[in-house]
């Protein structure tokens, strides 16, 4: 078995992939699946498959590093938000990079510009992974940024 890395209740992570670096992500091991804050989605359909282009802003409140990203969408998922409203969201594949390491996930793909931090890193893209110190923040982001809780 591969060694577990130990993360903080916040990271900084890349969706390389995505040509996204040094994301800020809020780790959740209350929520099943992982979400990225996108905006203007549109799907369509290319030689029989599912697509979705989107915005990606990888800093919330900050339009001027907004991407274009265009992938194939690996299916739908019902999401039950904080608020008890639920919500159908496109999925998509990447890999994440975080620390020394790198794997795949699923993302759900959702406006999050009411909250804090553009990904939702959930429990199902950590399972066997990573094990979470919710004293800590950004453990894998090197030594200068390592901070505990207030």
């Amino acid at each position: 078995m591969a060694k577990k890395i130990t993360i903080g209740s916040l990271e900084t992570g890349d969706l390389p992939e995505l040509g996204i670096y040094r994301l800020s992500m809020r780790v959740d091991t209350g929520a099943a699946t992982s979400a990225l804050h996108v905006e203007n989605i549109e799907e369509f359909r290319e030689h029989g498959k599912r697509w979705v282009s989107f915005d990606l802003l990888p800093e919330v409140h900050n339009v001027d590093g907004t991407v274009r990203i265009t992938c194939r969408i690996k299916g739908r998922k019902t999401v039950k938000r904080t608020n008890a409203d639920s919500q159908k969201r496109a999925v998509i594949d990447t890999r994440l990079h975080l620390g020394n390491k790198s794997w795949p996930i699923k993302l759900t793909l959702t406006d999050r510009s009411e909250m804090n931090y553009p990904m939702l890193l959930g429990r199902e893209a950590m399972v066997g992974r990573v094990t979470v110190d919710p004293e800590y923040q950004y453990l894998q982001a090197g030594p200068e940024k390592k901070a505990k809780q207030s």
